[in-house]
C-alpha cells in the first residue's frame, strides 16, 4: 500500500534545485522531532501500545455491563427533542454556529496593499527606534533591551511577506523603509544584521515575479543608502567559525549575486575596495572538503568578472591570475569529488581564468605565471582538468594579442601534445577546442619563424594525416549541418522579408548547434594550409575529389564569414583581412 510520504512527495523542479543553506542543525526539524503524533498517546511517551491477549473475547462494549432490564427500543426517539442532533438542544447548535460564522468573517485573509504596507512601516519604524532607546539607556545591562531585540528580530522576519507583493516595492522605498533596513546591517547584535541581510536576499531573488521597475525601484534604493559597503562590512565582522555567522556569510554572497544579474551593478560591487579583497582571501582559505561558502565566494567571483572589463582589470592588478593558478595547481592530477561543492568551486575557477585571459592584459599575466606549463601538465597528466585546461588554452591563443602566447605554447612543447589528442577521437566540445588552436597557431605566428616551421610540419609528417582526419572532419560537419540547412531554406521561402530578418539569429543558433562553427574552423585551416604549402594544397585538392568536391566548398565558407564581419570592430576587421587574403589562394 502507497505510504502517506508517497502521496505528498513534490514532484521535482527547476526551484528545488536553487542554491540551499546546508545547515547542520534545521530548528524546524528539531521542532517536527519534538511534536507527538495525532494518534500518540502523551502518557505513553511514544511506546508502542500493549497487544490484547489473543485469547481474551471482544464482544466489542466497553465500561459496565447494562442492567438487567435494559432494552434499547424502550428509549424514545429524540430528533426533534431536547438532545436535537448528538447530544445538543437547538438553541446551544445555533449558537454555536453563530459563533462559527464569526470565526470564519474573522479568519478572513488579510489584504496586503498600500494601507497595510503603512501601517507595517509605522511599526517597523517603532520596533527600531524602541530598540535603538533601550539599548542606549541600558548600554551594560542586556536584560532590559532583550525583548525589543526579540520584537525587532520578529518585525524584520514578517518583512518576507513583502517578495509576494513586488508590487509594493516602490511604495515601499519612497515610505523609507529600505533606509531604516539598511540600518539594521551595522546593528551591535549581529543576529539581527544576519536576518536583515537575509531578508534582503528574499525580496531581491531572481524567484520573485516582480517588473525591471519594481526591483530597480528598491535596489536602488539599497544601493543609494550603501548595501554594498555594509555588506563587505559584514563579510569582514562575520566569523565564520560559528554557525550562525557562517549562515550570515552564506546570506551576504546570495545578495550580493542577486544584484550583479544587473552588470552595472556587478561593476559597482567590483569597484568597492572591501568585495574583491574579500573574495580573494575567502577563496583561498585552507578548507578540507571544500565549504559551501568557499565555493559560492569563487561563484560570486565568477559572476563579477564575467560582467564587466573594469572588474577584470582590478582582479588582474591585484595578483589574482596568480592566486587562480596556484589554487588550480592542486588539481593538475587530483580529482575532485564527483558532484561535491569542491567540484563546482574548481570550475569557477577555471571560469574566472577564461574571461580573464581574453584580455590583453590577461593573457600577459597569465604568460608571467606560468600559465601555459600548468596547463601542458593537465593535458598530460590530468583527467578533470584536462578539457577545462583545454579550453583555457583555446582562449588564451584566440585575438590578435594571443601571438605571444602562440609563440611560448610551441616553446613548452604543447604541439606534440594537442596533436596527439586531434589523432584520437574526442567529443564535438573537444575537438571544437583543438580546431581552435591550430588555427590560432596558423593566424598569429610569425611567417618564417622557428615555431611556425615546426607547426606546419605537424600538419605533414605522416604523409599528412592530419590533413586527412580534417577532411573526415569537415564531412561530418557537412552532414549534420546539410539537413538543418535544407528545413531553414524551406522556412525562409514562408516568411516575409521582415520576418526573416527576425529569424536571422534563430536560423544561426541552429547552424552553430549544428556544427557550423567548427566546419568554419576546418576550412579556416585548409585554407592557410593551402597558401603555405604546396604539397598540402595538391593533397587536400585530391581528397575533396575522392567525392567530386573542390576548394570552392572552402571558398563558399570562408566568403559566408566575411560576410557576416564588421570592419567597425578592430578585432573583426583584422580577422576580415584575413580571410580575404586566404580567398584570394582558393
Amino acid at each position: 500500500m502507497t505510504s502517506i510520504d508517497e502521496l505528498f512527495k513534490k514532484p521535482f523542479s527547476a526551484a528545488s534545485a536553487k542554491r540551499k543553506l546546508d545547515s547542520a542543525r534545521d530548528p524546524n526539524e528539531l521542532y517536527k522531532a519534538a511534536k507527538l503524533d495525532a494518534e500518540d498517546d502523551v502518557k505513553s511517551k511514544g511506546k508502542s501500545p500493549m497487544v490484547q491477549d489473543e485469547s481474551e473475547e471482544d464482544d466489542g462494549y466497553a465500561g459496565p455491563e447494562l442492567p438487567p432490564d435494559f432494552d434499547a427500543e424502550d428509549i424514545p426517539d429524540d430528533e426533534e427533542g431536547r438532545f436535537f442532533g448528538g447530544g445538543m438542544e437547538r438553541q446551544t447548535a445555533q449558537a454555536m454556529q453563530y459563533i462559527d460564522q464569526n470565526e470564519e468573517a474573522d479568519a478572513a485573509p488579510e489584504k496586503f496593499d498600500v494601507p497595510w504596507l503603512r501601517r507595517f512601516a509605522l511599526n517597523f519604524e517603532k520596533k527600531i527606534s524602541k530598540n535603538a532607546e533601550l539599548r542606549g539607556k541600558f548600554e551594560n545591562d542586556p536584560q532590559k533591551f532583550m525583548a525589543s531585540e526579540a520584537d525587532l528580530d520578529t518585525e524584520i522576519k514578517s518583512l518576507s511577506i513583502l517578495s509576494e507583493h513586488p508590487e509594493l516595492y516602490s511604495e515601499f522605498a519612497k515610505l523609507g523603509c529600505v533606509g531604516s533596513l539598511m540600518s539594521l546591517l551595522s546593528h551591535e547584535n549581529a543576529d539581527i544584521a544576519i536576518d536583515a541581510i537575509q531578508i534582503i536576499g528574499e525580496l531581491t531573488d531572481e524567484d520573485v515575479e516582480a517588473e525591471q521597475e519594481q526591483w530597480d525601484s528598491l535596489v536602488n534604493a539599497m544601493l543609494d543608502a550603501d548595501l554594498i559597503e555594509l555588506l563587505a562590512q559584514n563579510l569582514t565582522r562575520l566569523d565564520e567559525e560559528s554557525e550562525v555567522d557562517r549562515a550570515g556569510v552564506y546570506y551576504a554572497l546570495n545578495v550580493l549575486e542577486n544584484l550583479a544579474s544587473q552588470s552595472s551593478i556587478a561593476e559597482k560591487i567590483g569597484q568597492d575596495p572591501n568585495v574583491l579583497p574579500w573574495l580573494i582571501a575567502r577563496i583561498q582559505k585552507k578548507e578540507r572538503p571544500v565549504s559551501q561558502n568557499q565555493q559560492y565566494a569563487a561563484e560570486v567571483l565568477a559572476i563579477l568578472l564575467q560582467s564587466r572589463p573594469k572588474n577584470r582589470e582590478k582582479f588582474v592588478s591585484q595578483d589574482g591570475i596568480e592566486v587562480l593558478l596556484q589554487l588550480l595547481s592542486a588539481y593538475r592530477k587530483r580529482d575532485p569529488e564527483k558532484d561535491s561543492d569542491e567540484e563546482e568551486y574548481v570550475e569557477n575557477l577555471f571560469g574566472c581564468l577564461n574571461c580573464l585571459v581574453n584580455e590583453d592584459f590577461g593573457k600577459q599575466k597569465f604568460l608571467e605565471a606560468e600559465g601555459i606549463e600548468l596547463a601542458q601538465i593537465m593535458l598530460k597528466e590530468g583527467k578533470f582538468s584536462k578539457q577545462r585546461a583545454l579550453r583555457l588554452l583555446d582562449y588564451v591563443l584566440g585575438g590578435i594579442a594571443g601571438a605571444p602566447a602562440c609563440e611560448r605554447f610551441v616553446e613548452a612543447a604543447c604541439l606534440s601534445t594537442v596533436f596527439g589528442m586531434f589523432k584520437r577521437k574526442q567529443d564535438n566540445q573537444t575537438t571544437e577546442h583543438l580546431l581552435g588552436i591550430f588555427a590560432s597557431l596558423l593566424r598569429l605566428l610569425p611567417g618564417g619563424s622557428a615555431p611556425r616551421i615546426r607547426t606546419l610540419a605537424k600538419f605533414m609528417e605522416r604523409n599528412y594525416e592530419k590533413i586527412e582526419k580534417l577532411i573526415k572532419l569537415r564531412r561530418e560537419c557537412a552532414s549534420r549541418l546539410s539537413p538543418v540547412e535544407q528545413t531553414i531554406e524551406k522556412e525562409r521561402k514562408t516568411f516575409t522579408e521582415e520576418e526573416q530578418e527576425i529569424m536571422e539569429s534563430e536560423w544561426l543558433s541552429r547552424r552553430l548547434d549544428a556544427g557550423l562553427f567548427s566546419l568554419q574552423l576546418v576550412d579556416v585551416i585548409l585554407a592557410w594550409l593551402v597558401a603555405e604549402d604546396d604539397g598540402a594544397k595538391q593533397k587536400i585538392v585530391a581528397l575533396l575529389a575522392d567525392r567530386d568536391e573542390d576548394l570552392s566548398l572552402v571558398r563558399k565558407t570562408l566568403q559566408e564569414q566575411v560576410e557576416g564581419l564588421s570592419e567597425e570592430e578592430s578585432g573583426e576587421k583584422d580577422s576580415k583581412e584575413m580571410l580575404e587574403t586566404l580567398l584570394q589562394f582558393l
